[in-house]
């Protein structure tokens, strides 16, 4: 995949572990994922610190991409080293608003409770209409429970197929692939 220009690209904000060393497999596939998304022309955000944040940066920066890192007072103001642009928050709330604010879509991949918080903020937006046609891809199969969980619970409550507005995709290349056809993005 041939580097996009970068100017009026799309912005995709990734959620994901910050306990990811780079001998861990997930550590390859976020930075294979930065990768990707800079070779595709998006733009990455993250929340500028280590794990999937670090290694989705890194793999961006080594092809040419643009990296975003909200980060917050309340953790450190020091950011990973390959963050182009950051921005300080003051509390978590706020960080977490920064977050969601600027994706024009979202990548989640595996993680802890942090990173649930930030999935169900997103879908919850969606399902809500606050946020309007913004993709959420959840790569690998680590939430694929807790989707599956929500699917059943959110029909039986009547909401409808809640689940539309999240696609699993099972490799960083199917990721950026879904993003491209969500985003119309060539």
């Amino acid at each position: 995949m041939a580097p996009k220009a970068l100017t009026g690209t799309s912005t995709v904000t990734i959620f994901g572990s910050s306990r990811l060393r780079p001998e861990d497999p997930e550590y390859r596939i976020a930075h294979d994922l930065g990768a990707l998304l800079a070779q595709n022309g998006y733009t990455i955000c993250n929340g500028g610190y280590g794990g999937s944040m670090e290694a989705t940066a890194r793999g961006a920066k080594e092809h040419g991409g643009r990296t975003i890192g909200i980060i917050t007072g309340m953790f450190s103001t020091t950011a990973n080293p390959f963050i182009d642009t950051i921005v300080v928050t003051q509390t978590h709330a706020e960080r977490l608003m920064k977050l969601v604010e600027t994706g024009d879509a979202y990548v989640v991949l595996k993680g802890s409770t942090g990173t649930l918080l930030e999935l169900a903020m997103v879908w919850e937006y969606l399902n809500k209409g606050i946020l309007k046609n913004k993709p959420i891809i959840v790569l690998g199969e680590f939430w694929k429970p807790v989707i599956d969980t929500l699917k059943g619970e959110l029909a039986w409550e009547g909401a409808g197929d809640a689940a539309a507005h999240v696609t699993i995709a099972h490799s960083p290349e199917e990721c950026v692939k879904a993003l491209n056809r969500r985003m119309h993005h060539s």
